[in-house]
């Protein structure tokens, strides 16, 4: 089967839905590839790229003539006459919110599959296009945020005075708010971040982000059963919107990201909340395309109010990053091809008892298959019962006579072992003692992110053990010396030799797989 990708028609779009490293991988997959000359121009792949990678170069007039058509944006009027009945055509489209759309496709008998109706379950993540491009989006975000942002994210403390961090708030934790989490921290910022998903807060904060906890007790805020957004009642809207009333006023940037499938994005951000922020503050409605979460929000477009708050209501902030946005999105699609392509032979196969293609696909044959039957993926769990722990068996405390009997026996034993030692005895025993005591507070309270270096002292101080002990191996004459220095040979080799290979396993983790050693 042949494969087509032609130049996307909508104005300022930057990406393509085929890159040369993509096209390899379709080519292996036993299909033909023909791509539009100059689709991938806007992106930085050239026409010679593509040829080099075994697609066939086209013009406008044959960029449909395939039996599959690639494309980013839905096929707008023009473009779906010029597609044939039985072509499959995947691309974004958006059903729930573009049912002519879909009847559009039904009645030119295509079969149509969108990239951004891809169920939220776990196999399917790799060819989820939202997952892809908001990633790209909530980075974006925070880049286009402190281009229009008067100040630096990071604080610094200079000669000239004192400068603070910028305060960032993120509203949405999903995709594209933890981009924008972990972005503006590693810029230095101070990130407030919110979301309804309660079980969202550790990844937040695991990102650098300070993740705030309104009062929601007695409210539902548990997954949706869909994996995607769910709409929140009224007293949920209530509550969060006194937090936001409170902490948007110290804020310099703010990030929103909230999107409810197939419905309007909800208002988050009021009129009196984006009054109350300092000039020069910045505002990025990434919702902006569907109403936006912001009051005052336009999309595509700059907004400036009357206390000199900047309102950035781009709905292209993926398509700002043409390169890599290209790359993901195709390899979205090849993920698609090879679940569809079953014997790597080049010919498409749409198994509809697969709850992937079933949920993707919104029309076929003539028929409209949007929407698709409702899928399970993350309901939580029932709460079971836990069974009462069985009673353990309560130890009698040790007798005031028997523990006060043990401690004489140790002094009186120490007492005899001192009188038969050499005078140095008491001397060394002391300092033995007063390294337990210091080596058991000091490695005791030492974080678990330190423990790697820490084995490379153990493995310093156990080395000169070993050539102390071998020091004394046959030198005194006496058996049992050289006995004992043997004994602490073998041990402080065995923690040597066991400190370097825990050291390097570790060490393995953070190296990548193809890198060569």
């Amino acid at each position: 089967m042949r494969i087509v990708v032609p130049k996307e028609s909508r104005p300022g779009e930057t990406r393509v839905a085929a890159t040369p490293k993509t096209v390899e991988q379709l080519i292996k997959l036993g299909y033909t590839v023909a791509v539009e000359r100059g689709a991938g121009h806007a992106a930085a792949y050239e026409d010679t790229a593509y040829a080099a990678a075994g697609a066939d170069l086209v013009g406008p007039e044959s960029a449909y003539d395939g039996d599959i058509v690639f494309k980013i944006n839905a096929p707008d009027a023009a473009e779906i006459a010029r597609l044939r009945e039985g072509q499959l055509v995947m691309s974004l489209m958006a059903p729930a919110l573009n049912p002519d759309l879909v009847e559009a496709l039904r009645a030119r008998g295509v079969t149509a599959m969108a990239m951004d109706a891809v169920p939220r379950i776990s196999r399917a993540q790799a060819l989820d296009v939202l997952s892809s491009m908001a990633n790209l989006g909530g980075y974006r975000a925070i880049i286009e945020a402190a281009n229009e942002y008067g100040g630096m994210f990071t604080g610094q403390v200079t000669a000239a005075g004192k400068m603070p961090p910028a305060t960032v708030l993120v509203v949405g934790a999903g995709v594209a708010g933890l981009a924008a989490i972990g972005t503006a921290s590693s810029l230095g910022a101070v990130v407030k971040a919110f979301d309804a998903r309660q079980e969202v807060a550790d990844q937040v904060e695991s990102m650098g982000g300070e993740f705030l906890r309104p009062n929601l007790e007695g409210l539902d805020t548990g997954p949706s059963a869909d994996g995607y957004a769910k709409e929140m009642g009224e007293e949920f809207n209530k509550r969060t919107t006194e937090m936001y009333r409170e902490v948007v006023p110290g804020c310099d940037i703010i990030v929103t990201t909230a999107l409810i499938p197939g419905r309007p994005a909800p208002r988050i951000i009021d009129e009196a909340m984006v009054a109350s922020m300092k000039p020069g503050s910045v505002v990025v409605d990434m919702a902006a395309s569907n109403g936006g979460n912001v009051a005052g929000a336009q999309a595509d477009t700059v907004v400036t109010t009357a206390n000199g708050v900047k309102i950035l209501g781009y709905t292209d902030l993926p398509g700002r990053l043409p390169t890599q946005a290209s790359q993901l999105y195709g390899t979205n699609l090849v993920n698609l091809m090879k679940l569809i392509t079953p014997g790597k032979d080049g010919q498409a196969v749409l198994d509809m008892e697969d709850t992937v293609v079933r949920g993707m696909t919104v029309a076929q044959a003539g028929q409209t298959l949007w929407p698709p039957p409702p899928v399970q993926v993350s309901a939580a769990p029932k709460a079971v019962a836990a069974a009462p722990p069985e009673p353990k068996p309560v130890k009698p405390p040790m007798a005031q006579s028997t523990r006060l009997g043990i401690i004489l026996g140790v002094a009186l034993l120490f007492l005899l072992v001192a009188a038969i030692s050499p005078v140095a005895f008491l001397g060394h025993f002391m300092v033995f003692m007063l390294s337990v005591v210091i080596g058991f507070y000091v490695i005791g309270n030492v974080h678990h992110a330190l423990h790697t270096p820490l084995m490379s002292v153990t493995n310093a101080i156990s080395g000169i053990i070993v050539v102390g002990a071998l020091l004394q191996v046959g030198h005194h004459g006496k058996l049992w010396v050289s006995v004992l220095a043997v004994i602490g040979v073998f041990v402080a080799s065995m923690n040597v030799f066991g400190g370097f290979t825990v050291t390097d396993r570790m060490l393995d983790m953070f190296k990548r797989e193809d890198a060569t050693r």
